[in-house]
């Protein structure tokens, strides 16, 4: 099957909780003694963590995240379920933080009003939406889906590919062709001006938007369908066995439940009638035992680090997984490394600078002698990668056997691979794997006068080297102890 893919806006949602049992003296608001803080993925997030968690682990999500704190926190919640596409941010992340006290929200406070940055699409993100077996838009009106580019791929995927939208005032409206958009009551009612009944409301922004269908839902009433096949829209109540009767009810994420559910159901194969009542039944059942806070985790148990980025020990293929499902740009590079040098470094620190990870692929002793001859390489592989993790530029080591790094490449799937620009493109076999994954070849500046090769010719033209004896410099010869 192939992966669902989910775009739209993602945030962080965060829920601090406490008591109230007294008022503060200054105003007549209560006081919170906070007990914990617990945070979840929010908008497009939730809905892809919602299809990954209770669907299918096969799901990418393409948004938007900042470099902040937020951003940071929101991707590594989402690393252990979803592979992220990130596209920049304009702008802090978003994060919404509910104040509660016993089980009751007393108050919401936003931050972050970054939006989708205009940069062109990268490849790796044209590459998810295209192979995709369905997609949900979760539109939370921060400008993914008002990309120019993003658009028109998704009105080319809706000929063959379920593209399911959950709309928002603030956002653009659905592509058309859409097989199913979900907007609410209050939603559907201002789109179609005019109307007071919600089955009329729903016939309306079915034509308006020229979707294929319309679900309005209705909260706890189920949804109202609107389809181009019944003569009148078809309301969808909520099952007799989900449970909807408590008072207190927490209703977030009710609608990312109720598409990310739909989708699922198309994707399957089912029509939209039974996606809908498959989806009023999902989300009534999901608000019933305690909505969105279930999936929350208390922060103080996280166990990423600041960023969530180290793996000491793990395999540079698991460190790459992670890199990605994080949604940051995962850079390679490859080579000998033999008698590593400031040429070497350069390359190296440039490749870095082009994403936010690093993974070098470095030539085994048998490649290299293939490569070099039978006298290379001088540092054995152990101690050339052992060298390379040292450097702060570099964040993963992988010693490969094969004469060229394609094997490697094919598991590792960069979103760069980097060469020195002594190469050309049509001299790297490898280029053609990184591109089939989405990923991009790009040729750095070299330092001139650097190689190993004219290192050790230059270290044979000198039959003695200078070397300290304990009491000054003083003659040596090379391959004597003293000049080791």
């Amino acid at each position: 099957m192939r992966p669902l893919v989910v775009l739209g806006d993602a945030l962080l949602d965060v829920d601090v909780e406490g008591s109230a049992t007294r008022l503060c003296p200054e105003a007549p608001v209560p006081v919170v003694d906070v007990e914990g803080e617990w945070v979840r993925p929010g908008g497009a997030g939730l809905a892809a963590m919602l299809l990954a968690t209770r669907t299918t682990p096969d799901v990418v999500l393409v948004t938007a995240l900042g470099a902040d704190t937020t951003g940071r926190r929101l991707a590594s919640l989402l690393a252990r379920d979803v592979e992220v596409l990130r596209l920049p941010l304009d702008g802090e992340t978003p994060r919404k933080t509910r104040v509660r006290a016993s089980g009751q929200s007393l108050t919401r406070l936003d931050t972050g009003r970054g939006r989708a940055a205009e940069a062109p699409l990268p490849a790796r993100v044209r590459h998810a939406v295209d192979g995709a077996g369905a997609v949900l838009v979760s539109d939370y009106g921060r400008g993914v889906t008002a990309h120019p580019e993003l658009r028109r791929l998704l009105t080319e995927l809706t000929t063959h590919v379920p593209v399911v939208w959950d709309p928002h005032p603030l956002g653009p409206p659905p592509v058309p062709g859409a097989t199913l958009v979900t907007p609410n009551e209050r939603e559907a009612l201002a789109v179609a001006e005019g109307c007071v009944d919600v089955a009329d409301a729903a016939e309306a922004v079915r034509r308006g938007w020229g979707c294929r269908a319309t679900a309005v839902t209705l909260g706890a009433e189920g949804a109202v369908l609107a389809t181009p096949d019944s003569a009148e829209p078809i309301p969808v109540p909520v099952p007799d066995g989900a449970f909807l009767g408590a008072q207190q009810l927490d209703t977030c994420g009710a609608g990312d439940r109720f598409a990310s559910a739909a989708v699922a159901a198309l994707a399957e194969g089912a029509d939209v009638t039974d996606a809908v009542v498959t989806a009023v039944d999902t989300a009534s059942r999901f608000v019933a035992a305690g909505g969105a806070s279930a999936l929350s985790v208390h922060y103080a148990d996280r166990r990423d680090g600041p960023e969530g980025t180290h793996f000491p020990g793990r395999s540079a293929f698991e460190f790459g997984e992670h890199v990605r499902r994080r949604g940051d740009r995962l850079v390679a590079t490859g080579g000998c490394f033999d008698l590593l040098h400031a040429g070497h470094v350069s390359l190296l620190k440039q490749a870095r600078a082009l994403g936010d990870a690093l993974v070098v692929c470095v030539n085994s002793d048998e490649s290299v002698r293939r490569l070099k001859g039978p006298g290379r390489p001088v540092v054995p592989a152990a101690d050339r990668a052992r060298l390379l993790a040292e450097l702060s530029c570099v964040d993963s080591v992988v010693v490969f056997e094969e004469s060229t790094p394609s094997a490697v490449l094919e598991r590792l799937r960069p979103d760069v691979w980097v060469k020195g620009g002594d190469y050309a493109d049509d001299e790297l076999p490898e280029a053609e794997v990184v591109r089939r994954h989405g990923g991009e070849v790009v040729l750095v500046p070299t330092l001139d006068g650097y190689s190993t090769t004219r290192l050790l010719q230059e270290a044979l033209r000198r039959p003695r080297a200078t070397v300290h004896d304990g009491r000054g410099w003083a003659p040596g010869t090379i391959g004597s102890k003293e000049a080791r």
